[in-house]
């Protein structure tokens, strides 16, 4: 248990340091901001058709990547309670409060940051960190995490990981060659959305433990 804490604290330590560097780079305007514009046009310059990368930009809508991340809270709720789960509800929840932190943090990092779009995006500022690229990680993110304890055996718990991966980088992918927003925009937000699903994962698990605890010491009529 130690050592699974140590491990998250780790990453939690090293997303939110990277996090730091990427947005210290992004103010003061240092040599990898020049180099992430410069890879951002040749991006929005690749081969990809429109209608594809604009179909995966999509899926970073909040219109679409809230109700997925809702069916699925649902969904594991309802089989929760239905398996006689104590605190069904709690992981739901936690995802939940998770997907309402995004808006509450990207706002204010965007209103401070002011950093300017790609060529052709209106507006002065405010598009770092990407709030499509941090709503769809935090959401399917989320998803996959409420899914994996559910039976599929391991094999389908590493496919569940993978497709969410994949997911993620193609929804940044079109992001960035849509002229959207431009790549560490989209590193950025995933930092982000690492931080607070990790969070996510030890609340779970630290009121699961003490709930567990708690039951142990209640003694039996």
């Amino acid at each position: 248990m130690a050592t699974s804490q140590g491990r998250t604290a780790l990453s939690l330590t090293s997303c939110a340091l990277l996090f730091a560097l990427l947005t210290w780079q992004v103010v003061i305007d240092g040599p990898l901001r020049g180099a992430d514009e410069r890879w951002g046009r040749a991006v929005v310059g690749s081969r990809l058709p429109d209608r594809a990368a604009e179909f995966l930009a999509d899926l970073g809508n909040i219109a679409v990547a809230v109700p997925v991340l809702a069916a699925v809270i649902a969904y594991v709720s309802w089989h929760a309670r239905r398996a006689g789960t104590f605190r069904w509800w709690l992981p739901g929840l936690a995802a939940a409060v998770t997907m309402a932190c995004v808006p509450a943090l990207v706002a204010p990092l965007k209103s401070m940051i002011t950093r300017p779009g790609p060529p052709g995006m209106t507006g002065e500022g405010g598009f770092y960190p990407s709030g499509h690229a941090a709503t769809a990680a935090v959401a399917y993110g989320a998803a996959a995490l409420l899914l994996l304890p559910l039976p599929h055996g391991a094999y389908g718990r590493r496919e569940l990981v993978i497709g969410c991966v994949l997911l993620n980088a193609a929804i940044g992918f079109g992001l960035v060659r849509q002229g959207y927003h431009w790549p560490l925009d989209v590193v950025a937000s995933w930092l982000l959305s690492a931080m607070l699903l990790q969070v996510m994962v030890l609340v779970v698990a630290r009121v699961s433990r003490s709930t567990r605890r708690s039951s142990s010491r209640t003694p039996s009529c």
